[in-house]
């Protein structure tokens, strides 16, 4: 992309980086920008703010696809810094990510609220100053009693791939949608579909 390309919007993923992270629940915002790069012909591999970063466009609207490669709970200097550098506000930024307290395969978009014990989100938080951004949350909770920490860094089952698969595919056509026709707009079509959810969220 040229030097002048302006960014309109900053998809993040959080996840960890390393071999050993992939293909657990903790690296499903990963998945879903690597799928959107996947989709749209978009190379994730520059190197910008201790981040992997992929120039293009889609939905009407030229963004930035990143990976921060901080680890997940450290990911809030590295975002930070990639809003700067692109000149953004937190409000055109779209963060995707894992949620252990949302039911398995369940996805909810939210404009702000707190991190909800999700630390990689509290350090976002810590960092721009602000919880209102836009999240995509992906529901990880397998509906039975697990130790957390160890859970979302366990690779995921042969069972689970589909449920994965779907997930991912539909976590990628939200942020196309939220591109498209607004937040607000995404929030009703998805948040609806959300299961084992009994109140609306903000």
């Amino acid at each position: 992309m040229p030097v002048e390309f302006l960014v309109e919007f900053l998809i993040v993923g959080l996840g960890n980086p390393g071999e050993e992270f992939e293909n657990t629940p903790h690296n499903l915002g990963f998945m879903v920008i690597d799928r959107l790069a996947e989709s749209h012909s978009i190379r994730v591999s520059r190197k910008e703010n201790t981040s992997l970063v992929g120039l293009g466009a889609f939905s009407g609207k030229s963004l930035a696809l990143a990976k921060p490669q901080t680890y997940m709970n450290l990911s809030g200097p590295a975002v930070k810094g990639l809003l700067e550098r692109y000149e953004l506000k937190p409000d055109r930024l779209i963060v995707v990510y894992d949620e252990l307290d949302l039911p398995w395969g369940s996805l909810r978009i939210r404009l702000k609220g707190s991190a909800a014990g999700h630390k990689g989100v509290k350090s976002l938080i810590g960092s721009l100053g602000t919880n209102e951004f836009t999240r995509v949350r992906l529901g990880i909770d397998p509906g039975n009693p697990v130790e957390g920490e160890k859970f979302v860094l366990a690779r995921f089952k042969r069972a689970q791939k589909a449920d994965v698969e779907e997930t991912v595919s539909r976590a990628a056509e939200a942020v196309e949608f939220i591109l498209a026709e607004g937040a607000a707009q995404a929030m009703t079509k998805y948040n609806r579909r959300a299961q084992g959810l009994q109140t609306e969220e903000e």
